[in-house]
């Protein structure tokens, strides 16, 4: 691991050794969850608009989709 400096306005870190007491975590470690979090949910972002674009260059065929409703139906 790498030391690295952050700087943290006095209401951030408080509420962030506030919440790293109540997971009974060090603040380094909280950070680094929350940063791991944060960056899989960019990623997830990311890869959400990518499908989005693909489907606006190449809309579904409606009855392609519908050959799915029946294997879709036990998720309801």
């Amino acid at each position: 691991m790498e030391t690295i400096q952050v700087v943290l306005d006095r209401e951030l870190r408080i509420a962030v050794d506030q919440a790293a007491r109540r997971c009974r975590l060090n603040r380094s470690k909280l950070v680094r969850e929350a940063l791991r979090e944060y960056l899989l949910r960019l990623e997830t972002k990311a890869r959400e608009e990518c499908d989005r674009a693909g489907y606006r260059r190449t809309p579904p065929v409606v009855e392609e989709a519908q050959d799915w409703e029946s294997e879709a139906a036990w998720l309801l």
